[in-house]
Parts: C-alpha cells; sequence; structure tokens
C-alpha cells in the first residue's frame, strides 16, 4: 500500500506493467537512450564500465523485454558488420489509464446523465467481441457466450436462483470503476452481456444486472429467448 504523506495526493499512475530494471541494465538502457543513435556493444561497454560480454548480455536482455532494438549495421567495407543497439522509441513511463477512465467516466456522466449511450456502447462491444469468437457451429452458443465473457475477464456461472436462470459473475474487471460509478459502468458491463448474447443467438437474453447482489458477486437475470432452441441451453 502507497504511504500518503501529509499535504500530498495520492499517486495516479498505474502500477509498472514490468519489473524495475536492476541498476546494471538501467545504466545501459541510459547509455542507449543517451546515444540517441544505434551504437555497438563497445561504445556500451567503454560509457558503463562493463566487459562487453557483460554489456551484450544487459543488451539483448533489453532487446527481449522489447527496451531496445537490435540491427546489423550495412557494411561498406570488407569484414564482417557491427550488430547496432538503440533504445526503444516508446517511452517506457508510467501510465495513468486509470487516471483516463475516471476522466472519461465524468464526460459520460455528464453526456449521458439516462445512461442511453452507455447501454448502447456496451451492446456494440459485445457485439464486436461475439463476432471474434470464431465460426457459428464450432462451439455451443453459451459456450461461445462464456469464451467472450473469459476473454474480457469475467469469471461466471450460470444457475438456477429462486426467480428462474441466473449468471453469477465472481470477478468484474472493471471492479473499482464500478464502485466509483456503478451507474454508467454497470450499464456499459449490462449492455455488453446484452450486445454478446444477442450477437451469438444464445437461447436465454439477458434481463437485468444486479450489481453487488451478494459479497463478491454481481447476478444477471436471463430469460429464455422466444423460439429458442431448448437443446442448446445447457
Amino acid at each position: 500500500m502507497a504511504i500518503v504523506r501529509s499535504g500530498q495526493s495520492p499517486p495516479r499512475t498505474d502500477p509498472a506493467a514490468r519489473t524495475p530494471l536492476r541498476a546494471r541494465r538501467a545504466a545501459v538502457l541510459a547509455q542507449l537512450q543517451a546515444a540517441g543513435t544505434p551504437v555497438p556493444v563497445v561504445e556500451v561497454a567503454q560509457a558503463t564500465g562493463l566487459h562487453v560480454n557483460t554489456a551484450r548480455f544487459h543488451l539483448d536482455a533489453l532487446v527481449a523485454d522489447r527496451l531496445a532494438e537490435r540491427r546489423v549495421e550495412k557494411a561498406e567495407v570488407r569484414g564482417r558488420p557491427r550488430v547496432l543497439y538503440s533504445a526503444h522509441v516508446e517511452d517506457a513511463g508510467p501510465r495513468s489509464y486509470r487516471l483516463m477512465a475516471d476522466m472519461l467516466l465524468d464526460v459520460v456522466t455528464a453526456l449521458d446523465p439516462q445512461g442511453s449511450a452507455a447501454g448502447a456502447t456496451g451492446r456494440a462491444w459485445g457485439s464486436r467481441l461475439a463476432c471474434e469468437v470464431g465460426p457459428q457451429g464450432a462451439q455451443e452458443p453459451l459456450a461461445r457466450l462464456d469464451t467472450v465473457l473469459d476473454g474480457v475477464g469475467f469469471a461466471q456461472t450460470r444457475q438456477e436462483g429462486p426467480r428462474g436462470a441466473e449468471m453469477h459473475i465472481h470477478h468484474c474487471p472493471f471492479i473499482e470503476l464500478a464502485r466509483q460509478r456503478p451507474d454508467v459502468v454497470c450499464t456499459l458491463h449490462l449492455g455488453l452481456l446484452r450486445g454478446a448474447a444477442e450477437q451469438l443467438d444464445t437461447p436465454v437474453e439477458v434481463t437485468d444486472l444486479h450489481p453487488f447482489a451478494r459479497p463478491g458477486v454481481c447476478v444477471a437475470t436471463l430469460r429464455e429467448r422466444a423460439g429458442a432452441d431448448r437443446g442448446s441451453s445447457t
């Protein structure tokens, strides 16, 4: 847990996507960034005080981590061409996507107070994701729906509840935002469920979503779709 000192705001950057670099590897990367142009191993070794083989080891590791690029120099004279390294052009600094999501939630709330656009957007994305699960016939519709939701990060089960069939969602990949603005996020979520189910022509339709219906579980109510094949509802 981050410690917030008096008078300071909490950090707004997202957790690091990769493990922080150790001192030597960070020094090698810093040298590549300072060089500005592709450089050979020998030059990096001299600048960092490392043995050539050690510098090459760290350079190759940076390439594997996509923090550096490696290319072979075009030789203008006879001889073995040099291998050159350069820092990857992508900024490796911190990201603040959570802050961006918070800001966008405020935009959505201001422009769509009734939630109609959020529901329609969720529905469109559910349909789009359902189109990516493969050709119809490879799996039963409900199994394909599970594939869509698994890909998003949900952990869902279907069972009979006191009012009929239900989908219990045990993990919400939007949980922090959903707790903050359930009116927007859960409306998007419901739209996604409906759009995916409609696109896959599942034997059931999603009629409602009850956020935090019980500890650790959100519950979506299901209803048999008119004209659905009962044999495909298992």
